[in-house]
């Protein structure tokens, strides 16, 4: 009795195993269309087909475009294609050194790395990213999530990223009234 015990949970590890190499493959096939600036219906098709889609970047809508709203259905194309018009990156410079991968909810969680500039105005920033991506049962996208550096993307957006960083080199560090307050000691 005990041999089919351990026979059962082989074949059930086995097969989370395969659930989950499936899910990192797909997630990592998602990430690198984007980091290599495949065309936006190639990035879509990694969508589901069969499913609601909805696409988020968190953050305070006035700060850019694509912040802070809900791109859903259709709609998803009009997000990269705004992401396309307002930002730049070297292909294939983004970095993705870091999958969590769930298997129950079919969620894998992604950290990112890259430089970005905006590109009406040249100013550029190094930012860490993360995603969160649900699958469904085809290991297609449903729901893409971001959480970015949106205050980055706002100070280069309106040209006074490069501004602040001298402001900040000038005075030599934060304005002591930051380094007299316990709550901001890091």
């Amino acid at each position: 009795m005990i041999a089919i015990h351990v026979t059962r949970n082989l074949a059930f590890v086995t097969m989370a195993e395969t659930d989950r190499n499936q899910l990192l493959h797909a997630a990592r096939t998602f990430c690198e269309a984007f980091s290599y600036k495949k065309d936006v219906d190639v990035v879509l098709d990694l969508f589901s087909k069969t499913r609601a889609l909805s696409i988020i970047e968190y953050g305070e809508p006035s700060l850019a475009p694509f912040i802070g709203r809900r791109f859903e259905g259709s709609f998803i194309r009009k997000y990269f294609e705004i992401i396309g018009e307002l930002l730049d990156y070297d292909s294939g410079s983004l970095r993705f050194p870091e999958y969590i991968v769930d298997t129950e909810t079919r969620k894998v969680f992604v950290r990112g790395q890259g430089r970005f500039t905006w590109k009406s105005t040249g100013e550029s920033w190094d930012e860490s990213f993360a995603y969160a991506l649900d699958f469904d049962d085809e290991l297609k996208v449903t729901d893409y999530k971001v959480w970015a550096d949106s205050g980055a993307a706002y100070l280069a957006r309106i040209g006074k990223l490069n501004d602040v960083r001298q402001e900040i080199k000038q005075v030599g560090e934060w304005p002591s009234s930051f380094n007299h307050n316990p709550m901001l000691n890091f």
